[in-house]
């Protein structure tokens, strides 16, 4: 008596499913902008042009929205830090400060 109640009860629970696939769920558009076109990052080598290609990128983000105002003037305030150490001769340690930046606020190094 036991197993057919089981039987049954198996037999009913795989009647409650559906071979049919789930039907895919519409999703909302996102704000999403696109970097204008003819955007170029600044050009040159050394401590001087990672710090400008890094502002340049952050300038993009918040023109276009992928950043906020706060993280936008927190990452500005570590640029201020890198071209001092940039003017004052210590290249390496501006241009580590800028991939440090960069990686502690999710930008890949570049």
């Amino acid at each position: 008596m036991l197993r057919a109640v089981s039987l049954m009860a198996l037999l009913a629970l795989g009647a409650c499913q559906s071979t049919e696939a789930p039907k895919p769920v519409a999703q909302e558009p996102r704000g999403v902008s696109i970097t204008p076109a003819g955007f170029r990052l600044p050009e040159g080598t050394g401590c001087a042009a990672d710090i400008a290609r890094f502002r340049a990128i952050m300038k993009n983000d918040i023109e276009t929205g992928h950043t906020t105002k706060t993280v936008f003037e927190q990452i500005e305030g570590e640029m201020q830090k890198a071209d001092t150490m940039c003017a004052s001769g210590n290249a390496g340690g501006a241009s580590a400060h800028v991939r440090a930046t960069r990686a502690r606020f999710g930008y890949p190094g570049g």
